[in-house]
């Protein structure tokens, strides 16, 4: 696999499961990465874990969910770090449970989590990463983590299915709009992994879905699938990764 030495990563939701993983990984293959979440504590103790491993990495707390602080959390990872030339919108929540009286507050988080932070990243990040484009690795990359859950419906999912087909829709919209330029843009789509994403979930819907012989992902499967992604030669571009448990 190619390294990144040189390159600056951003990554959002790097607090835990798959943003942390990826960020491990992407600091492991040589780049800077801005560790984005709102969790100050765990973004510190993360950024020490990869300081103390020879990386790179800069803590940046915000709630990607303002606009502003995600336009804040981009500038200040290119003037800490000279520039950027991948990003990865890996913040979600999944709060489950039937639309039939449904808590509103929930589908108005994970729009503004899942929908509304990625979109005002991206937009923030785009004139670096197109700069970043012309430079030594002659690609930049926009890596949008979203779920099976963007390909299919189930009943209790059905806002958070709304919010992840509505990532797979603006991702092969922005592909088409910046791979010209030698953007590129990925879509990984993962199956459940065993990450914090459940504990979201009110008791009561959680209650109800049947755990036993569950088979679940590991952060790290999806962390491999972005590495890999990010570390092809710049004329190939890998536009979506679906990754299952086998035998799910």
């Amino acid at each position: 696999m190619s390294n990144l030495t040189g390159s600056t990563a951003l990554v959002t939701g790097a607090s835990s499961g798959i943003g942390e993983t990826t960020a491990l990984a992407l600091a492991a293959l040589g780049a800077d990465v801005a560790l984005v979440a709102r969790r100050e504590d765990r973004l510190h103790d993360l950024a020490a874990r990869i300081r103390s491993a020879g990386g790179s990495a800069h803590p940046i707390v915000a709630d990607i969910t303002d606009a502003g602080q995600a336009q804040a959390a981009v500038e200040e990872t290119v003037r800490t770090f000279g520039g950027l030339d991948v990003l990865v919108n890996n913040a979600g929540v999944m709060l489950l449970g039937p639309i039939e009286g449904a808590p509103t507050e929930e589908w108005d988080r994970m729009i503004a989590v899942n929908v509304q932070g990625l979109l005002y990243t991206t937009h923030a990040a785009l004139p670096h990463l197109l700069k970043a484009a012309g430079g030594v690795r002659g690609a930049a990359d926009v890596v949008n983590v979203s779920s099976e859950a963007g390909r299919t419906t189930a009943p209790g999912m059905g806002v958070y299915n709304l919010t992840k087909h509505g990532v797979g829709a603006f991702s092969d919209a922005l592909r088409k709009e910046v791979s010209t330029r030698d953007v590129r843009v990925t879509l990984v789509e993962p199956g459940p992994v065993a990450t914090e994403l459940f504990t979201h979930i009110r008791p009561e819907v959680l209650a109800g879905w049947d755990s036993e012989g569950a088979k679940l992902l590991q952060a790290q499967d999806v962390a491999d699938a972005i590495t890999y992604a990010v570390t092809r030669p710049a004329h190939a571009a890998v536009n979506e990764v679906l990754v299952r448990p086998n035998g799910a």
